[in-house]
């Protein structure tokens, strides 16, 4: 018998860490796995001012690693049993492609890309429409 997997999206932002509590909570009840998920992207334009902070693309992929981890550590415990991952990619084509298969992707609906204003962030508005699992949304803690 297969365990179900819920897949969450996690930048570091309190929507996506409210997304990671929900997900947790969900897969208590329901004995799924889960399988936390950052995202890094390169600037097209490399410059010391789109990559302001960071050496390289190396940089990128340590800070998603160490985003991820302390999100986690946050939300649910430094023993939490949560599958850690990052890929390199822009961040609704990769969780896109990790809901292949899972559950559930849970997203928060807005995280620290551009445009904070939006009701529903470009990536969470890509997921509902192209997620190829069940796609759950947070609504913004402000709300």
């Amino acid at each position: 018998m297969s365990t179900s997997r819920v897949v969450v999206g996690v930048d570091g932002s309190a929507d996506s860490a409210r997304a990671l509590r929900w997900a947790h909570d969900y897969a208590q009840q329901t004995g799924a796995t889960i399988e936390a998920i950052g995202v890094y992207e390169v600037p097209v334009m490399l410059g010391p001012t789109a990559m302001a902070g960071f050496q390289d693309a190396h940089s990128l992929e340590r800070a998603a690693h160490e985003t991820v981890a302390a999100t986690v550590t946050e939300v649910l415990g430094a023993d939490a049993q949560v599958t850690q991952r990052v890929e390199r990619g822009h961040p609704a084509d990769v969780l896109i492609a990790a809901s292949e298969g899972a559950s559930m992707l849970v997203v928060g609906s807005r995280g620290h890309g551009g445009f904070t204003g939006l009701m529903l962030g470009s990536v969470s508005q890509h997921c509902v429409t192209h997620g190829r699992c069940p796609v759950l949304v947070m609504p913004h803690s402000g709300a």
